[in-house]
């Protein structure tokens, strides 16, 4: 029997400017000179992705295997 294929939605922390912020779909959003707040915000994003039942990546710029 076959898994359903989830499409998975991706959530990426990365420098925007002088800021870091959180992209998802070409929509950045929670916005901040830490990148640790603009971390919770990507975090809080997924949080509700995943209660709603969507699968949810978040992938931060410059680290390695930042999972929630």
């Amino acid at each position: 029997m076959a898994k359903p294929i989830l499409e998975r939605i991706i959530i990426t922390v990365c420098r925007s400017g002088a800021l870091w912020a959180a992209e998802e779909g070409g929509v950045f959003f929670g916005a901040s000179v830490e990148k640790d707040i603009a971390k919770a915000s990507a975090a809080k994003r997924a949080r509700e992705h995943m209660q709603q039942g969507h699968a949810c990546q978040i992938r931060v710029s410059g680290e390695n295997g930042f999972a929630i």
